[in-house]
């Protein structure tokens, strides 16, 4: 969120929940990127905030409702208010269940591969129409081919960057692995771990693809528990992965602090796992 629309946003969560009577008196900013995330006090609802052009807000309350109903590990809405989205002043606001994070609150690989095969069997029941994994490469390649979207990138990053995202988007999208309905970023930063288990969040990224396209996005120990693996088709998961999120890196709008600085050192992650 550009920090000049913040105070709006959180206003924003506020005067919503407010206007359904779910009363706030504070509003705690628990994570700040292309969405707003706040915990508002005292009636304990999550809310998510995001600017009305994203237009991605529905799509997710009807996976996450869908989802739901196969017993899925995902999140779940706010049970007090109609499970909509709301609009307020240029802005998406949808209202979750918050969950209090249970002790220790890193997942164990064991639990987080189960979470995830359980999350792959429900969204295997569904027929939703999403984008192709391979959609989401497209739009890193065209990141990287616009010298005016990435103008730090040096020419040589550029290349490797641009190669690597070709290759092995035509190598994976024509590897002959059954697609299906994937989380799309089902990272340790999409889980939540509660005293129900984990659940995962943000399903805006929902895409269609080998399952391998998810688990690559997860640590490595959890492919270690998730069974039937394609290890080779992973691999090349792994590395398309680290060079669609490198790419993002460079983008001019990004906003994460030391995003060059991690870009630099992907692209040599990039290289060494090219090397090998």
């Amino acid at each position: 969120m550009k920090s000049a629309d913040l105070p709006r946003a959180v206003a924003a969560g506020v005067s919503t929940a407010n206007a359904l009577d779910l009363k706030v008196d504070d509003a705690i900013v628990l994570h700040d990127s292309n969405k707003l995330t706040l915990r508002l006090l005292p009636c304990d609802v999550l809310a998510r905030v995001a600017p009305v052009a994203h237009q991605i807000a529905q799509f997710e309350i009807e996976l996450a409702q869908r989802l739901a109903e196969t017993d899925s590990p995902v999140a779940a809405l706010e049970p007090r208010v109609e499970p909509r989205v709301y609009e307020r002043d240029g802005f998406e606001v949808t209202l979750w269940t918050y969950y209090e994070p249970v002790t220790p609150q890193e997942v164990s690989p064991a639990e987080y591969a189960d979470a995830l095969k359980r999350l792959h069997a429900g969204m295997r029941q569904l027929d939703s129409p999403t984008p192709h994994f391979t959609d989401r490469v497209e739009q890193a390649q065209q990141l990287v081919a616009s010298r005016d979207r990435t103008p730090a990138l040096a020419d040589a990053d550029r290349e490797l960057l641009g190669n690597t995202l070709r290759s092995l988007r035509r190598v994976i999208g024509e590897c002959g692995g059954a697609d299906q309905l994937l989380h799309g970023e089902p990272h340790p930063g999409n889980v939540l771990t509660t005293k129900n288990g984990p659940l995962f969040v943000d399903l805006e990224t929902c895409c269609r693809g080998p399952v391998e396209f998810d688990l690559a996005h997860a640590p490595e120990e959890v492919s270690e528990h998730y069974p039937g693996i394609d290890q080779g088709l992973l691999r090349q998961c792994r590395i398309l992965v680290l060079a669609m999120i490198t790419t993002w890196r460079w983008d001019r709008g990004d906003q994460l602090p030391n995003g060059h600085q991690l870009g630099t050192e992907w692209l040599s992650q990039i290289r060494a796992a090219l090397g090998r």
